[in-house]
């Protein structure tokens, strides 16, 4: 039987947490080389303008978990069509027999396990007495990166910032409501604010760096969450050349996909020998986390499917116990 699981289904039975630990799992998985993890086939939908993507794995690790994401990204949706911007599907099969055994909400999984990625990231290389957010980008993945930074460190002020400041006002009302206890401010001088993080999480489609990497303070932890493809560059190459630490989830996929790397490496204006690792080694005690308080750190995602399969096989299992 076939066990069909909507947003509301996963709610009810995951908390972020669970998907950050299924995140560190996966992670050690992949860096350990007991997955079969191809990057992900991304057709290009130019007359709609949109890509979908198709992302099958393996893991054959502590956890055993097969299937396929299909992930599509029509940032059109919201206003031609009132739907998600990056709606999708993931088909979990019994890695035994193959059969698929769930199909489940994509959408919502993708916000959990990139939400709960930058979760992970922060909880080992953000300062522990990390207390302010600035997180640019207020769209369907925002409220999960925050919900993961807020359980791994006490966030007591939270900048937004968008591209439309209304939707960063609004929703900062909707977080206030759910966090009552930290302060979310939606601004739009992103000059001003910079300077006071401790944690910048981007998550953005866009082209060009959407904050000044001058302007960023020792210590600073950033989570690059956008930039999937060669030609998307939230990140400026300040925050390469002034990291310490630089981690990818992916290597691989990091390297292939991202402008936020590609951009740089191609202007000759950071050298591969200065990316420190995958952040699975540094689970796995291969690489070191953060070693001092005026470090600047940064962990880069494009997304792997490794991820998926392992966050979707967690929630089956929460279910199925029932």
């Amino acid at each position: 039987m076939i066990i069909n699981l909507t947003k509301n289904d996963m709610e009810k039975i995951i908390d972020i947490r669970d998907i950050i630990d299924a995140n560190e799992e996966a992670l050690k998985i992949y860096s350990s080389k007991k997955s079969v993890t191809p990057l992900r086939l991304n057709l290009d939908v130019k007359d709609n303008n949109g890509q979908s993507l198709y992302m099958p794995a393996y893991a054959n690790g502590d956890i055993e978990a097969l299937g396929i994401k299909i992930v599509s990204v029509y940032p059109d949706n919201p206003e031609k069509y009132c739907l998600p911007s990056v709606p999708a599907t993931m088909i979990l099969q019994d890695p035994k027999t193959g059969v698929v055994k769930s199909i489940m909400d994509g959408t919502y999984l993708t916000q959990l396990r990139t939400g709960a990625l930058s979760g992970l990231a922060t909880k080992y290389l953000a300062r522990e007495n990390a207390s302010v957010l600035l997180q640019v980008g207020v769209g369907g993945q925002a409220k999960s990166q925050i919900d993961a930074v807020v359980a791994v460190r006490n966030i007591k002020k939270v900048y937004l910032v968008s591209r439309n400041t209304e939707n960063a006002v609004n929703f900062a009302k909707t977080m206030s409501e759910i966090y009552p206890n930290i302060l979310f401010e939606a601004v739009k001088d992103i000059d001003k604010v910079v300077p006071e993080a401790d944690i910048i999480t981007l998550v953005t489609t866009s082209k060009t760096p959407v904050i000044d990497g001058s302007l960023i303070k020792e210590g600073t932890h950033i989570n690059s969450m956008g930039s999937y493809t060669p030609d998307m560059q939230e990140t400026p190459k300040e925050v390469l050349t002034r990291a310490s630490k630089i981690y990818f989830d992916t290597y691989e996929g990091v390297i292939e996909e991202s402008g936020d790397v590609l951009v740089p490496l191609n202007n000759g204006e950071f050298d591969k020998r200065d990316i420190t690792g995958e952040l699975g080694e540094m689970l796995l005690g291969e690489q070191p986390s953060r070693e001092d308080e005026k470090e600047i750190t940064w962990f880069k995602s494009t997304g792997s499917a490794i991820l998926d399969v392992v966050a979707a096989q967690k929630i089956y299992d929460k279910f199925s116990k029932q």
